[in-house]
């Protein structure tokens, strides 16, 4: 799995799925990658495509638990359980389960119900933040999603500064904030 990328398509549908759980002020968890989980229901959803069908995947989001998918983006288990390694303090268990699957090269997705923001987090850091309710967020994800792309493990800074100090990061579109090195952030908004 190392150096494999997790396809721009992929990540553009778990922000727009998490954008529209966040709005109705629900939560979830998406992690892209390898993790251990135990499920917590049967799981009789064979699994799928989440590009081409994000509508089933949002239902399986609104279960308890996290949504495993793998890299070509087949949903792979729903309703499962993370154990937390590490307590990210001041949040709930749905944060902490993100954070401990935040390893290697994995992308996991936090929808907060609390504050309707969806965090994206890599190599145990948090990397983007997106307010649900700012109007206008859905038109810019793909903008998003490059600049995530652009976003390296050395760039990003500490997940508890970057959570709890808002003013640490980058708010580079209405609704949006990275964390990480302004250098990549400006050298790929104006890339194109």
């Amino acid at each position: 799995m190392v150096g494999e990328k997790i396809s721009q398509k992929i990540q553009e549908t778990l922000i727009q799925v998490g954008l529209r759980v966040a709005k109705r002020g629900e939560g979830a968890l998406f992690v892209v990658g390898k993790t251990e989980y135990k499920p917590l229901v049967d799981q009789t959803v064979p699994p799928f495509n989440i590009t081409e069908n994000p509508k089933l995947l949002e239902s399986l989001a609104l279960m308890d638990g996290a949504v495993i998918i793998n890299l070509n983006g087949l949903m792979e288990a729903y309703g499962v359980r993370i154990k937390s390694e590490r307590i990210l303090k001041n949040f709930g268990t749905r944060h902490s389960a993100a954070l401990s699957a935040a390893k290697g090269d994995n992308l996991v997705v936090v929808i907060s119900e609390e504050d309707k923001k969806i965090r994206i987090l890599k190599k145990g850091k948090m990397v983007m933040q997106l307010d649900a309710l700012q109007k206008g967020v859905e038109k810019n994800v793909p903008r998003a999603v490059n600049v995530l792309e652009s976003l390296g493990a050395g760039a990003v800074g500490v997940i508890g500064t970057s959570l709890l100090l808002p003013a640490a990061g980058v708010a580079f579109l209405p609704g949006i904030i990275a964390f990480g090195s302004a250098y990549y952030l400006i050298r790929r908004l104006f890339k194109k």
